[in-house]
């Protein structure tokens, strides 16, 4: 359906050419405009010829000639200018299905909306969408596209995902790829599911569209403690994440040698759940999935020691601490115990917060909530700031994931908070107070 203006840039093209709020935008250039891709694609060019339709219906022509690129000037009510698509899938996997009750209604909305993978990079699974969706990505060149694939077999991503179409829909996979379009692939691995021959079968299939395929990240799944009436999971032992690293690094290597690049890359919760050391930063050459958790740690360890290499020390006192998840906790104390070799009146802390929250297994920085920092921290020695995760905050950098504020939790631990990025250079800057 048309786009309805909601706000107008004043002394904008919009304005001057009569556009209102209310206004239905039906065309730009005959191309019906139908959402924020539509928009954005035929809005670039220098001459617009634009149909609208007013609040009362009456319709008119109108041309614009304006720079390339320059915006139109108008806004709408959802960023999409559309509703944004659910998830259809009921994933034995899925971490929403897995939160408890009473947490905000947004928490609970699955996302599967194609325009938000070219917009934000999420992932989504192909079984929303139709070909022509396909074919206006192709045509538009919306590239990369972020999938979750989680396995090439249909008969098994039907089971895993609870989708009669989950199948069939892999085929866009292959038509993206002979369209052009780069694509960034998720595997998310489940013991006794779809790991072991099953995860040669998908790595072999999704590397045979290279170079579309331009990256494959393979996570551990996620269980909480809240998956009643939920199906039959659990979580890799040790030992299976060591095999799945060896199973993964050996099929990356076959991708070197044969395309020039690894493709494939385990994320580092499998190296941090096997105690194994994390690889250097030329193992993950450009980070391209880095929002899977696929080199993240060997970033911020590498960021860390640059940062720490650019600066002479001195006696000064500083005092901090860190809260982290449980996983992450001994790299971080690692990088402090290095840069205390530079401060030797330095006081830091890293206190690693086992998740009450969504069960004890959940040991990510990003899972913790609130409530668990002030149970876990009341009364211990912090510093003069307390450190956390910007994961641990909504993207406004307002609420943890139990509705508390950062001002909620300075207040019951008597310390300043700061949200740091996953960021070396950061990190150091925020120990030392800067």
């Amino acid at each position: 359906m048309p786009v309805t203006v909601s706000a107008v840039q004043r002394g904008g093209h919009a304005q001057k050419h009569g556009i209102m709020c209310g206004d239905r935008i039906l065309s730009i250039n005959g191309h019906e405009i139908n959402d924020i891709l539509d928009y954005r694609f035929y809005e670039t060019e220098r001459l617009l010829h634009l149909q609208v339709e007013g609040s009362d219906g009456s319709r008119r022509e109108i041309s614009i000639r304006k720079g390339e690129y320059d915006s139109l000037g108008v806004e709408c009510g959802t960023y999409l200018m559309d509703r944004q698509r659910s998830c259809r899938n009921k994933c034995v996997f899925c971490f929403i299905d897995q939160l408890p009750r009473g947490m905000r209604d947004s928490l609970y909305f699955k996302d599967d909306d194609d325009r938000l993978s070219f917009l934000f990079g999420n992932y989504i699974t192909l079984t929303n969408i139709d070909e022509r969706e396909i074919s206006r990505i192709i045509k538009m060149r919306i590239s990369p596209v972020n999938i979750s694939v989680h396995t090439t077999n249909p008969v098994l991503r039907v089971r895993m995902m609870k989708n009669p179409h989950a199948g069939e829909s892999l085929r866009f996979i292959r038509m993206l790829a002979d369209g052009g379009i780069s694509l960034n692939c998720q595997i998310v691995l489940c013991p006794e599911w779809n790991d072991g021959g099953e995860l040669d079968r998908t790595l072999q299939d999704l590397t045979e569209m290279c170079p579309a395929v331009q990256s494959v990240a393979v996570v551990p799944v996620g269980l909480t403690k809240h998956r009643q009436g939920l199906e039959e999971l659990r979580m890799f032992t040790p030992e299976e994440c060591g095999a799945v690293i060896d199973q993964i690094e050996a099929f990356g290597e076959r991708c070197l040698e044969r395309f020039g690049s690894r493709i494939v890359y385990p994320s580092d919760e499998f190296y941090l759940n096997a105690g194994r050391e994390i690889r250097g930063g030329d193992y993950y050459e450009d980070y391209a999935q880095l929002e899977n958790g696929v080199g993240m740690v060997s970033l911020l360890r590498s960021e860390f020691l640059s940062a720490l290499e650019d600066e002479r020390g001195d006696d000064s006192v500083h005092s901090a601490s860190i809260a982290c998840g449980t996983s992450i906790a001994p790299i971080l104390k690692d990088l402090l115990d290095l840069a205390q070799k530079k401060w030797h009146n330095a006081n830091w802390k890293v206190y690693p917060i086992v998740n009450h929250f969504f069960g004890e297994k959940i040991t990510v920085s990003g899972l913790i909530t609130g409530h668990d920092l002030i149970e876990q921290l009341h009364g211990r020695e912090l510093g003069e700031r307390l450190l956390i995760s910007s994961s641990m905050l909504d993207s406004a950098g307002a609420v943890f994931l139990d509705d508390m504020t950062p001002e909620n939790v300075e207040s019951a631990l008597e310390v300043p908070l700061r949200a740091v990025n996953s960021d070396g250079y950061e990190l150091l800057d925020a120990l030392l107070g800067r």
